[in-house]
C-alpha cells in the first residue's frame, strides 16, 4: 500500500487513510441493525437480553410518543439517566422523532445541570424513578426549568432491590409507560437530514460555564464509521458476535459513540453495567466469556491493583483499550505483565464525537503515545504563539484536527466557536507532539500548562514519573503558586493499601533521573480518595475547586 498519511503503513492490513467514510442518521444506523441482526442480542442488562428487532420496536414507541405530544423536528429533549435501556430506548425514539437531544450527567451538580438545561432551550426531561435521579429532576420542575417530566420505571428491566421512588401527583410528571401507552406510528416519520443537529453534548466546563458542542447526525455516524473501518480487519479475523462491556457511562460521548452506536452497528452484544465494579467486570470476562473491554484510565488501575486479577482466566478478552484520558504508562505495563494482554490507549475528544487516533496491532510498540490519526482524520501541531504556524516532527504545540466528525461548533457560543478554529480545522486545546513514525504524543491539556521559572511545565510528563513509584496508587499534579518561581508543581496522591507516607524531599529524590530540575514537586499532599469527573476521570478541575491553594515559600 503506497503511504498516503503520515503512519498510515503501520495501519491494520488493507485499511487506508483515504477509505470512504459513511454518513447517515443515527435512526438509519439502527433501522440497518435491526434489518440485519433481527433477534441477535443488542443489549443485556441485569442478565435479560434485548434484541435488535425489540431494541428498534421500543425506540420507535418512543419515537411515536414524542410525535404524539408535539415533540418533533425543532424540539429539545434532555435525558438525565443512568446506565440502563431506558437510554438507547429513548436516545433512538427522540431522534427518530426528529427532535435534538441534551446529555445531562447524573453526577453533575444541580448549577451546571441546570445551566445546561436553560442553555440548550429544553422543556422536556426524561429520566428514572431511581433516588439517584428523581429527586433532581423534581428540582428542575420546582425552579421552572421543564414543562413536562417524563418518569421511566426501572423496574421494567427487572428487580434490582434498589428502591424506587414514588412520584408526586402533578400534572406535569407522567411514568413512560402511560406517556406511551396507545401511541402509534404516524403517517410519515419526520424527515431528518444527516446535517441536522442529533446532540448538544457538553463538555466540562474547566474554564466558566459547560458549552454544548453541536453533533449532527454526520458527525456522529461518521465517527461510528472512522471506527468501523479501523477495525473491520480485526473483526474479519475473529469471526464472531463480540460481547463488549459497557461499564462507561452512556451519557458520555465516548460510551455513546464507540460502545453504544459503533457496537450496534456492527451485530454486537452490549453487556450493559450499571456503574463500574472491578468484581462485575471480572465476572463478566471469566464466567460470560467477555470479548472486548474498553475502559478509562481509573479502571485500569483500579484492576490492575485488584488481587484476584493473577488468578482470573481471563482469555476470552480480546481487546482491552484505554480512553477518556492519558493511560499511565506504569498502569498500562503493571496490566500487561499480570494479564499478557497489552493495554493501548488513543485519543479523541467530545468535539470530534470520540475518533482522533488509535494504535493497530500491526503497529509500532510505543509506550505513552495515543497512537496514530485514524482514517479521515487529519492532525497537525501548531505553534502555541501563532496556531496558523505548523510545527514540524518532534516539535511541541497544540494539536489541531480536522474530520467529518469534528464539530461545526457550540451552541448559542458564536465567539468561542470561532476562537476554536482557524480556518477549518478545530484547536485541541491538547499539546503535543508528532515523531518521525506519525505517531502523537499528550504533553498535557494547554490550560493545565505550568510556567515555572520561564519554564514549561506538563503536569501529565510528572504524573507519569510519579506513577512508576512503588507506592503510588493514583496522583493529580496541579500548579500552585510559589513566591520564587511564580508557580510549581504539587502532587497530590492516594497511597496503594498499606503503603507508608513519604516527603516531598523523598519523591523528588526518587524522581531525580526521571525529570528536569524545573519539574519536580515542590510539595506532596496525601489523600484518600483523588476527584474524579462524572466517568471518573481524575479531575485537576475539582481538585482545585476542593482545596485552597496555599502559596509555596522560596525553596
Amino acid at each position: 500500500m503506497t503511504s498516503s498519511y503520515p503512519g498510515d503503513k503501520y495501519y491494520p492490513k488493507g485499511v487506508r487513510w483515504d477509505a470512504p467514510i459513511a454518513r447517515g442518521t443515527l435512526p438509519g444506523l439502527l433501522a440497518d441493525a435491526a434489518r440485519d441482526y433481527t433477534t441477535r442480542t443488542a443489549i443485556e442488562f441485569r442478565s435479560k437480553p434485548i434484541s435488535f428487532t425489540d431494541l428498534q420496536s421500543r425506540a420507535d414507541l418512543a419515537a411515536a410518543s414524542f410525535i404524539r405530544v408535539g415533540l418533533g423536528p425543532g424540539a429539545t429533549i434532555a435525558l438525565f439517566l443512568g446506565n440502563t435501556p431506558d437510554h438507547p430506548v429513548n436516545f433512538f425514539g427522540a431522534l427518530k422523532a426528529g427532535a435534538r437531544l441534551v446529555h445531562l450527567s447524573p453526577l453533575d451538580g444541580e448549577i451546571a445541570l441546570s445551566h445546561k438545561l436553560s442553555d440548550s432551550g429544553a422543556r422536556v426531561l426524561v429520566t428514572s424513578n431511581l433516588a439517584a435521579l428523581l429527586p433532581m429532576a423534581l428540582k428542575f420542575l420546582d425552579k421552572g426549568l421543564l414543562d413536562q417530566l417524563i418518569v421511566c420505571e426501572d423496574d421494567d428491566w427487572g428487580a434490582i432491590g434498589t428502591p424506587q421512588l414514588s412520584l408526586p401527583s402533578d400534572p406535569r410528571i407522567v411514568t413512560f409507560r402511560n406517556f406511551a401507552a396507545g401511541a402509534t406510528p404516524p403517517a410519515e416519520w419526520p424527515n431528518i437530514s444527516p446535517d441536522d443537529i442529533a446532540l448538544l453534548q457538553y463538555t466540562g466546563g474547566t474554564t466558566g460555564l459547560p458549552k454544548g458542542a453541536m453533533l449532527s447526525h454526520s458527525n456522529l455516524t461518521s465517527a461510528v464509521s472512522i471506527y468501523n473501518v479501523w477495525g473491520a480487519p480485526s473483526r474479519a479475523e475473529r469471526n464472531r458476535v463480540e460481547r463488549v462491556i459497557c461499564t462507561l457511562p452512556l451519557f458520555h460521548i465516548y460510551a455513546l459513540t464507540v460502545i453504544l452506536l459503533g457496537r450496534i452497528s456492527v451485530g454486537d452484544t452490549i453487556s450493559l453495567h450499571q456503574r463500574f465494579d472491578v468484581t462485575g467486570v471480572l465476572d463478566d470476562i471469566e464466567k460470560k466469556k467477555a470479548t472486548v473491554f474498553p475502559g478509562v484510565p481509573t479502571m485500569w488501575i483500579a484492576i490492575a491493583a485488584d488481587s484476584s486479577l493473577e488468578t482470573r482466566d481471563l482469555s476470552s478478552l480480546a481487546v482491552a483499550s484505554s480512553g477518556g484520558a492519558p493511560l499511565p504508562v506504569e498502569v498500562a505495563r503493571l496490566f500487561e505483565n499480570k494479564t499478557g494482554l497489552k493495554l493501548k490507549s488513543g485519543w479523541g475528544m467530545t468535539e470530534t464525537c470520540s475518533p482522533g487516533t488509535a494504535h493497530s496491532a500491526e503497529g509500532l510498540d510505543k509506550p505513552g503515545s495515543i497512537g496514530l490519526a485514524l482514517p479521515g482524520i487529519e492532525l497537525d501541531v501548531v505553534s502555541l504563539e501563532d496556531p496558523s504556524k505548523v510545527l514540524g516532527i518532534g516539535e511541541t504545540g497544540e494539536i489541531r484536527i480536522k474530520g467529518p466528525n469534528v464539530t461545526k461548533g457550540y451552541w448559542n457560543r458564536p465567539q468561542e466557536t470561532a476562537e476554536a478554529f482557524v480556518g477549518d480545522r478545530f484547536l485541541t486545546g491538547d499539546i503535543g507532539y508528532m515523531d518521525e513514525d506519525g505517531y502523537y504524543y499528550l504533553v498535557d491539556r494547554k490550560k493545565d500548562m505550568i510556567i515555572s521559572g520561564g519554564f514549561n511545565v506538563y503536569p501529565q510528563m510528572i504524573e507519569q514519573a510519579i506513577y512508576t513509584h512503588p507506592s503510588v496508587q493514583e496522583v493529580i499534579v496541579i500548579g500552585v503558586k510559589d513566591d520564587y518561581r511564580g508557580e510549581a508543581a504539587k502532587a497530590f496522591i492516594s497511597l496503594r493499601n498499606g503503603a507508608e507516607p513519604f516527603t516531598a524531599d523523598d519523591l523528588r529524590t526518587f524522581l531525580t533521573s526521571k525529570l528536569g530540575k524545573h519539574e519536580l514537586p515542590a510539595a506532596v499532599e496525601f489523600m484518600t480518595d483523588l476527584p474524579r469527573t462524572t466517568v471518573g476521570k481524575l479531575s485537576r478541575h475539582a481538585l482545585r475547586d476542593l482545596i485552597a491553594t496555599p502559596t509555596l515559600s522560596q525553596q
